[in-house]
Protein backbone atom coordinates (compact mmCIF):
# COMPACT_ATOMS: atom_id res chain seq x y z
CA UNK A 1 0.00 0.00 0.00
CA UNK A 2 3.10 2.33 0.76
CA UNK A 3 3.96 2.50 -2.97
CA UNK A 4 0.29 2.68 -4.30
CA UNK A 5 0.01 5.67 -1.89
CA UNK A 6 3.78 7.42 -3.01
CA UNK A 7 2.67 6.60 -7.12
CA UNK A 8 -0.74 8.71 -6.55
CA UNK A 9 0.86 11.38 -4.59
CA UNK A 10 3.50 11.86 -7.39
CA UNK A 11 1.08 11.45 -10.49
CA UNK A 12 -1.38 14.19 -8.95
CA UNK A 13 1.61 16.42 -8.19
CA UNK A 14 2.56 16.16 -12.06
CA UNK A 15 -1.20 17.01 -13.34
CA UNK A 16 -3.24 19.66 -14.72
CA UNK A 17 -5.08 22.09 -12.16
CA UNK A 18 -8.23 21.20 -11.93
CA UNK A 19 -10.96 23.93 -12.58
CA UNK A 20 -12.54 25.40 -9.32
CA UNK A 21 -16.50 24.25 -9.38
CA UNK A 22 -19.33 26.92 -9.17
CA UNK A 23 -20.14 25.73 -5.63
CA UNK A 24 -16.73 26.43 -4.54
CA UNK A 25 -18.15 29.65 -2.66
CA UNK A 26 -21.34 27.66 -1.35
CA UNK A 27 -19.09 24.65 -0.36
CA UNK A 28 -16.84 27.30 1.81
CA UNK A 29 -19.78 29.09 3.51
CA UNK A 30 -21.21 25.55 4.56
CA UNK A 31 -17.64 24.45 5.81
CA UNK A 32 -17.24 27.56 7.41
CA UNK A 33 -20.15 27.64 9.21
CA UNK A 34 -19.56 23.91 10.13
CA UNK A 35 -16.46 24.78 11.57
CA UNK A 36 -17.01 27.82 13.69
CA UNK A 37 -20.38 26.52 15.20
CA UNK A 38 -17.79 23.91 16.80
CA UNK A 39 -14.64 26.41 18.26
CA UNK A 40 -13.34 27.04 15.05
CA UNK A 41 -10.98 30.24 13.85
CA UNK A 42 -9.59 29.90 10.91
CA UNK A 43 -10.47 27.13 7.52
CA UNK A 44 -7.94 27.37 4.71
CA UNK A 45 -8.66 25.40 1.91
CA UNK A 46 -5.87 25.24 -0.66
CA UNK A 47 -5.95 23.52 -4.34
CA UNK A 48 -2.71 23.77 -6.54
CA UNK A 49 -1.51 26.00 -3.87
CA UNK A 50 -4.15 28.34 -4.46
CA UNK A 51 -6.90 29.42 -2.05
CA UNK A 52 -10.18 28.81 -2.53
CA UNK A 53 -11.31 29.16 0.73
CA UNK A 54 -9.97 31.84 3.47
CA UNK A 55 -11.73 32.88 6.68
CA UNK A 56 -8.74 33.60 8.84
CA UNK A 57 -9.91 35.98 11.06
CA UNK A 58 -7.16 38.71 11.79
CA UNK A 59 -5.17 40.19 8.95
CA UNK A 60 -1.71 39.09 10.88
CA UNK A 61 -3.36 35.56 11.53
CA UNK A 62 -1.81 34.37 15.41
CA UNK A 63 -0.18 31.33 15.76
CA UNK A 64 -2.04 28.44 16.88
CA UNK A 65 -0.77 25.13 18.86
CA UNK A 66 -1.25 22.42 16.88
CA UNK A 67 -1.32 19.57 19.85
CA UNK A 68 -1.04 16.60 18.28
CA UNK A 69 -0.64 17.82 14.47
CA UNK A 70 2.71 18.11 15.96
CA UNK A 71 3.05 14.20 15.67
CA UNK A 72 3.41 14.21 11.83
CA UNK A 73 5.89 16.30 11.66
CA UNK A 74 8.14 13.07 13.46
CA UNK A 75 7.70 10.68 10.93
CA UNK A 76 8.88 13.69 8.12
CA UNK A 77 11.78 13.59 10.42
CA UNK A 78 12.44 10.06 10.50
CA UNK A 79 11.99 9.96 6.80
CA UNK A 80 15.03 12.89 6.32
CA UNK A 81 17.08 10.93 8.97
CA UNK A 82 16.94 7.74 6.60
CA UNK A 83 17.90 9.37 3.62
CA UNK A 84 20.74 10.74 5.28
CA UNK A 85 21.85 7.12 6.59
CA UNK A 86 21.39 8.19 10.14
CA UNK A 87 18.71 5.10 10.99
CA UNK A 88 15.96 2.70 8.71
CA UNK A 89 12.54 2.11 10.31
CA UNK A 90 13.13 -1.54 11.06
CA UNK A 91 16.42 -1.14 12.77
CA UNK A 92 15.84 -1.98 16.71
CA UNK A 93 15.51 1.08 18.75
CA UNK A 94 17.70 -0.85 20.87
CA UNK A 95 21.09 -0.58 18.28
CA UNK A 96 20.63 3.22 19.60
CA UNK A 97 19.53 2.61 23.42
CA UNK A 98 22.19 0.34 23.79
CA UNK A 99 21.25 -0.43 27.55
CA UNK A 100 17.95 -2.74 26.54
CA UNK A 101 20.67 -5.10 25.36
CA UNK A 102 20.40 -7.65 27.45
CA UNK A 103 16.13 -6.80 28.04
CA UNK A 104 14.49 -10.34 25.06
CA UNK A 105 11.15 -7.64 24.93
CA UNK A 106 13.15 -4.45 24.35
CA UNK A 107 15.18 -5.55 22.26
CA UNK A 108 12.77 -6.34 19.32
CA UNK A 109 11.17 -2.89 19.49
CA UNK A 110 11.40 -1.24 16.32
CA UNK A 111 11.66 2.48 15.04
CA UNK A 112 8.75 1.79 13.02
CA UNK A 113 6.95 0.48 15.69
CA UNK A 114 7.69 3.62 18.22
CA UNK A 115 5.97 6.39 14.75
CA UNK A 116 3.05 3.87 14.81
CA UNK A 117 3.01 3.84 18.31
CA UNK A 118 2.76 -0.21 18.49
CA UNK A 119 6.14 -0.05 20.58
CA UNK A 120 4.19 -0.96 23.79
CA UNK A 121 4.02 1.95 25.47
CA UNK A 122 1.13 4.23 26.04
CA UNK A 123 1.52 7.06 28.71
CA UNK A 124 -1.18 9.68 29.78
CA UNK A 125 -2.21 12.15 26.61
CA UNK A 126 -1.44 15.33 27.13
CA UNK A 127 1.92 14.56 29.67
CA UNK A 128 4.56 13.69 27.69
CA UNK A 129 7.63 12.40 29.89
CA UNK A 130 11.22 13.73 29.40
CA UNK A 131 13.51 11.67 27.04
CA UNK A 132 15.32 9.72 30.06
CA UNK A 133 11.82 8.94 31.43
CA UNK A 134 10.65 7.20 27.76
CA UNK A 135 13.62 5.05 27.61
CA UNK A 136 13.09 4.17 31.37
CA UNK A 137 8.89 3.70 31.26
CA UNK A 138 7.68 -0.37 31.27
CA UNK A 139 5.84 -1.85 28.12
CA UNK A 140 2.32 -2.53 28.73
CA UNK A 141 2.26 -4.47 25.65
CA UNK A 142 4.58 -6.69 23.34
CA UNK A 143 5.92 -4.59 20.79
CA UNK A 144 4.25 -4.66 16.97
CA UNK A 145 1.37 -6.13 19.12
CA UNK A 146 -1.13 -3.88 20.58
CA UNK A 147 -1.70 0.07 19.14
CA UNK A 148 -1.30 2.74 22.13
CA UNK A 149 -2.62 6.16 21.56
CA UNK A 150 0.45 8.16 23.82
CA UNK A 151 3.30 10.82 24.12
CA UNK A 152 5.76 8.19 25.23
CA UNK A 153 6.82 6.78 21.79
CA UNK A 154 7.41 10.19 20.44
CA UNK A 155 9.33 10.81 23.10
CA UNK A 156 11.49 7.93 22.83
CA UNK A 157 12.02 8.62 19.28
CA UNK A 158 13.22 12.20 20.41
CA UNK A 159 16.12 10.12 22.89
CA UNK A 160 17.16 7.92 19.74
CA UNK A 161 17.38 10.89 17.42
CA UNK A 162 18.88 12.67 19.87
CA UNK A 163 21.91 9.65 20.22
CA UNK A 164 21.80 9.33 16.88
CA UNK A 165 22.97 13.10 16.16
CA UNK A 166 25.39 13.42 18.56
CA UNK A 167 26.95 9.63 17.24
CA UNK A 168 27.06 11.66 13.76
CA UNK A 169 28.89 14.60 15.14
CA UNK A 170 25.59 17.07 14.40
CA UNK A 171 23.78 19.48 16.67
CA UNK A 172 21.62 16.67 18.74
CA UNK A 173 18.63 18.95 19.15
CA UNK A 174 15.86 17.07 17.11
CA UNK A 175 13.92 20.08 16.85
CA UNK A 176 17.08 21.61 14.84
CA UNK A 177 17.72 19.24 12.93
CA UNK A 178 13.98 19.29 11.81
CA UNK A 179 14.73 22.44 10.72
CA UNK A 180 17.35 22.72 8.57
CA UNK A 181 16.15 19.56 7.25
CA UNK A 182 13.04 20.53 6.56
CA UNK A 183 11.41 23.32 7.37
CA UNK A 184 14.00 26.02 6.26
CA UNK A 185 14.02 24.56 2.63
CA UNK A 186 10.20 24.99 3.21
CA UNK A 187 9.79 27.91 4.14
CA UNK A 188 7.64 26.69 7.40
CA UNK A 189 8.23 29.54 10.21
CA UNK A 190 7.17 27.93 13.33
CA UNK A 191 6.24 30.42 15.89
CA UNK A 192 7.28 28.26 18.88
CA UNK A 193 7.77 24.72 19.44
CA UNK A 194 7.66 24.14 23.51
CA UNK A 195 10.34 22.08 25.37
CA UNK A 196 9.72 19.44 28.54
CA UNK A 197 11.29 19.61 31.41
CA UNK A 198 14.37 18.43 30.61
CA UNK A 199 15.00 20.81 27.64
CA UNK A 200 14.81 18.87 24.61
CA UNK A 201 11.87 19.44 22.00
CA UNK A 202 8.54 17.86 22.97
CA UNK A 203 7.54 15.58 20.01
CA UNK A 204 4.09 14.35 20.91
CA UNK A 205 2.95 18.09 21.30
CA UNK A 206 4.31 21.33 20.81
CA UNK A 207 4.21 22.99 17.75
CA UNK A 208 3.02 26.63 17.19
CA UNK A 209 1.99 27.65 13.58
CA UNK A 210 -0.09 29.23 11.44
CA UNK A 211 -2.86 28.13 9.36
CA UNK A 212 -0.99 29.43 6.10
CA UNK A 213 2.25 27.81 7.67
CA UNK A 214 1.07 24.02 8.73
CA UNK A 215 -0.58 24.59 5.13
CA UNK A 216 2.93 24.87 3.51
CA UNK A 217 3.58 21.40 5.07
CA UNK A 218 0.93 20.22 3.90
CA UNK A 219 1.90 20.98 0.01
CA UNK A 220 4.85 18.90 0.60
CA UNK A 221 3.19 16.47 1.29
CA UNK A 222 1.16 16.42 -1.28
CA UNK A 223 3.72 17.14 -3.91
CA UNK A 224 5.09 13.72 -2.28
CA UNK A 225 7.59 15.11 -0.54
CA UNK A 226 9.13 16.71 -3.47
CA UNK A 227 10.43 20.63 -3.31
CA UNK A 228 11.74 22.71 -6.31
CA UNK A 229 11.36 19.17 -7.54
CA UNK A 230 14.00 17.21 -5.17
CA UNK A 231 12.99 14.86 -2.60
CA UNK A 232 13.45 16.15 0.69
CA UNK A 233 13.93 12.61 2.29
CA UNK A 234 13.71 9.13 1.52
CA UNK A 235 10.99 8.30 -0.90
CA UNK A 236 10.32 4.81 0.76
CA UNK A 237 10.28 6.12 3.77
CA UNK A 238 7.97 9.06 2.99
CA UNK A 239 5.50 6.13 1.31
CA UNK A 240 5.72 4.36 4.53
CA UNK A 241 4.27 7.35 6.55
CA UNK A 242 1.01 6.15 5.05
CA UNK A 243 0.60 2.89 5.37
CA UNK A 244 -0.82 1.13 8.40
CA UNK A 245 -0.06 -1.39 10.91
CA UNK A 246 -1.37 -4.77 11.49
CA UNK A 247 -2.15 -3.04 14.96
CA UNK A 248 -4.46 -0.71 13.79
CA UNK A 249 -4.97 -0.06 9.59
CA UNK A 250 -6.20 3.37 10.14
CA UNK A 251 -2.52 5.01 11.61
CA UNK A 252 0.79 5.14 9.67
CA UNK A 253 4.00 6.30 10.76
CA UNK A 254 2.32 9.50 12.36
CA UNK A 255 -0.46 9.97 9.78
CA UNK A 256 -4.25 8.93 10.29
CA UNK A 257 -5.87 7.04 7.18
CA UNK A 258 -9.40 6.36 6.19
CA UNK A 259 -9.28 2.64 7.06
CA UNK A 260 -11.34 0.76 9.47
CA UNK A 261 -9.59 -0.22 12.64
CA UNK A 262 -11.32 -1.98 16.06
CA UNK A 263 -8.90 -0.34 17.91
CA UNK A 264 -10.96 0.67 21.12
CA UNK A 265 -8.37 3.57 22.09
CA UNK A 266 -10.59 6.79 22.78
CA UNK A 267 -8.58 8.79 20.18
CA UNK A 268 -9.14 6.64 17.57
CA UNK A 269 -12.92 6.42 18.33
CA UNK A 270 -13.15 10.10 18.81
CA UNK A 271 -13.23 10.54 14.88
CA UNK A 272 -15.09 9.45 12.41
CA UNK A 273 -12.17 8.65 9.49
CA UNK A 274 -11.89 5.25 10.41
CA UNK A 275 -15.61 4.78 10.88
CA UNK A 276 -16.93 6.28 7.57
CA UNK A 277 -13.84 5.83 5.75
CA UNK A 278 -15.99 4.86 2.58
CA UNK A 279 -17.48 8.39 2.07
CA UNK A 280 -13.90 9.74 2.25
CA UNK A 281 -11.53 9.98 -0.63
CA UNK A 282 -8.87 6.82 -0.68
CA UNK A 283 -5.98 8.61 -0.61
CA UNK A 284 -6.66 11.60 2.31
CA UNK A 285 -4.34 11.51 4.87
CA UNK A 286 -4.75 13.62 8.06
CA UNK A 287 -2.67 15.13 11.10
CA UNK A 288 -4.70 15.55 13.81
CA UNK A 289 -4.34 17.51 17.35
CA UNK A 290 -6.60 18.15 20.36
CA UNK A 291 -9.64 20.62 19.77
CA UNK A 292 -10.28 19.00 16.21
CA UNK A 293 -6.97 20.91 14.70
CA UNK A 294 -6.92 19.06 11.52
CA UNK A 295 -4.29 19.00 8.62
CA UNK A 296 -5.94 17.16 5.64
CA UNK A 297 -4.21 16.38 2.70
CA UNK A 298 -5.92 15.00 -0.69
CA UNK A 299 -3.53 14.27 -3.67
CA UNK A 300 -6.87 13.55 -5.89
CA UNK A 301 -7.99 16.48 -5.38
CA UNK A 302 -4.86 18.38 -5.61
CA UNK A 303 -5.85 19.91 -2.14
CA UNK A 304 -4.60 20.72 1.24
CA UNK A 305 -6.91 21.77 4.03
CA UNK A 306 -6.16 23.23 7.60
CA UNK A 307 -8.94 23.80 10.42
CA UNK A 308 -8.17 25.50 13.66
CA UNK A 309 -10.29 25.76 16.80
CA UNK A 310 -9.73 26.81 19.96
CA UNK A 311 -9.41 23.80 22.84
CA UNK A 312 -12.20 23.36 25.16
CA UNK A 313 -11.84 20.67 27.41
CA UNK A 314 -15.71 21.44 27.90
CA UNK A 315 -16.15 19.93 24.70
CA UNK A 316 -15.03 16.58 24.79
CA UNK A 317 -16.44 13.52 27.01
CA UNK A 318 -19.82 11.96 27.93
CA UNK A 319 -21.55 15.06 28.60
CA UNK A 320 -20.44 16.70 25.13
CA UNK A 321 -23.03 18.23 23.15
CA UNK A 322 -23.22 15.98 20.44
CA UNK A 323 -24.51 18.58 17.66
CA UNK A 324 -21.71 20.40 18.88
CA UNK A 325 -19.05 17.46 18.72
CA UNK A 326 -16.41 17.61 15.54
CA UNK A 327 -16.72 15.08 12.41
CA UNK A 328 -14.44 14.83 10.04
CA UNK A 329 -16.67 12.76 7.42
CA UNK A 330 -19.42 15.67 8.00
CA UNK A 331 -16.90 18.47 7.82
CA UNK A 332 -15.34 17.18 4.45
CA UNK A 333 -18.25 16.19 2.49
CA UNK A 334 -19.89 19.78 2.80
CA UNK A 335 -16.09 20.73 0.77
CA UNK A 336 -15.82 18.05 -1.33
CA UNK A 337 -18.94 17.14 -2.57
Amino acid sequence: MGSTVLAILLAAASSASAEVPQSADAACSAATAYSDARRGFALLVMRDGKAICDTRTTPAEAPHELWSGTKSFVGIMAAAAVQDGLLSLDEPVAATITEWADDPVRRTMTIRQLLSMTNGQGGTIGKPPTYAEAVAQKLSATPGEKFQYGPAPMQLFGEVMRRKLAKAGQDADSYAYLKRRILDPLGIRVAAWRRGADGYALLPQGAVLTAAQWAKFGRFILDGGRHQGRMLVDPVAFAEQFRGSTAHPGYGLTWWLPHPSATPDPVTAGSDIGRRAAELPKDLVVAAGAGDQRLYVIPSRRMVIVRQARLDLASFGPNADPARRWSDADFLKLLLD
